[in-house]
């Protein structure tokens, strides 16, 4: 069953804790394969639905993402932070939906796809495995051509914008993921992903107290372990930003606007931890980052989406986020964002959110 809270199944065990349904169409887009050949199965596999590499072809493929969604925000970041925008164009959904899936309702003329011509994400997963069972989820890369889901495999797609699309990047484009720090960035990960970044969904889809309670408890565990990491160090992992830093900022940026009050994870907002408040201005004022938020559409999405939570589905005005805009002092724990590389241009102005749903262009 899709239930309406993010377009994905939203499961739940026997004691009320809420499970996240992490199964996902395992396609893969990668160099390896030759440019313009059919997709091909992976090595050992039948070459089913999730078990086919798909080649890297600047404009075979669309990214198909919600500004509101913060797994669909990784790889908004990461396209623009590697230079992507044109090897595969980008697809922005509306940030309301219902139980069908994410729709485009709003945001294009006639609430249709400009490329792919389709009025919801669900009709490219449908063109792909008929009737899919699945969450209708964000991100999601497309084939143009047949208009199908490719993968929705947020996590690996990720990984292979950083190491797969390597003649696509842009000059200067980082290495967010580096070999030496492979292993690292994924131990904190084993960390930040279920107590973090599902963790506050943890809280705020409980189906009992004491679910609740055991989720916040360990939200803030994992967060007061992330703070004590961060008191010496600029980033998580290394002296550059990595993936790391990315999968804890799209959880950190919603924290206030959403999570504290809406999640009821209300032991501090980040913006009462020096530390974490911190490390988030200098994120947030990181080309390629605060640039590519969308508080409005943030806030829309959790508040009037989840009519469980919020059955009046008021959107809060609040909180002021200016402060994102304040020094933050970080540069003096050393490192720098990009390391060898540099950072990206200004956002095109297609892609650059309004000025009333970001301090940055407030002004």
């Amino acid at each position: 069953m899709i239930d309406d809270w993010a377009g994905e199944p939203k499961n739940a065990s026997k004691d009320g804790e809420f499970v996240r349904d992490a199964s996902y169409i395992g396609d893969r887009i990668v160099a390896a394969v030759p440019a313009g050949s059919a997709p091909r199965p992976m090595p050992g596999t039948s070459g089913r639905v999730g078990e086919m590499l798909w080649p890297t072809e600047p404009g075979r493929y669309r990214l198909m993402a919600a500004r509101a969604c913060p797994w669909a925000h990784r790889a908004i970041i990461v396209r623009r932070l590697m230079g992507l925008e044109n090897a595969f164009s980008l697809s922005l959904a509306a940030p309301t939906h219902d139980v069908r899936s994410w729709d485009y309702d709003g945001v294009y003329p006639g609430g249709m796809d400009p490329v792919l011509k389709i009025p919801r994400l669900q009709d490219a997963y449908f063109a792909r495995v008929p009737d899919y069972p699945k969450g209708i989820t964000v991100p999601a890369m497309a084939e143009v051509a047949s208009r199908q889901v490719v993968t929705n495999d947020f996590n690996q797609m990720t990984i292979d914008f950083v190491r797969e699309w390597g003649p696509h990047q842009r000059p200067g484009a980082p290495d967010l993921y580096p070999d030496e720090l492979v292993d690292e960035i994924e131990e904190v990960d084993d960390l930040v992903y279920p107590k973090i970044n599902n963790g506050v969904y943890r809280c705020g889809f409980a189906g009992s107290q004491e679910a609740y309670d055991k989720a916040y408890r360990e939200l803030w565990a994992a967060l007061d372990v992330i703070t004590e990491r961060l008191e010496t160090r600029r980033y998580l992992v290394g002296d550059h930003i990595t993936l790391a830093d990315i999968r804890l900022f799209t959880t950190l940026v919603r924290f206030d606007a959403v999570y504290h009050g809406h999640f009821k994870c209300n032991r501090s907002k980040i913006s009462e931890i020096p530390v974490l408040w911190g490390y988030l201005r200098d994120l947030f004022q990181t080309p390629g980052f605060g640039d590519t938020v969308d508080f409005v559409q943030t806030k829309q999405h959790y508040y009037i989406v989840h009519a469980e939570i919020n059955p009046t589905r008021i959107v809060p005005q609040g909180p002021d986020l200016t402060g994102l805009l304040t020094e933050h002092g970080r540069e003096s724990l050393g490192g720098t964002p990009f390391g060898d590389g540099t950072a990206p241009g200004p956002v095109s102005a297609d892609e650059r959110p309004p000025a009333a749903s970001n301090p940055l262009f407030a002004a």
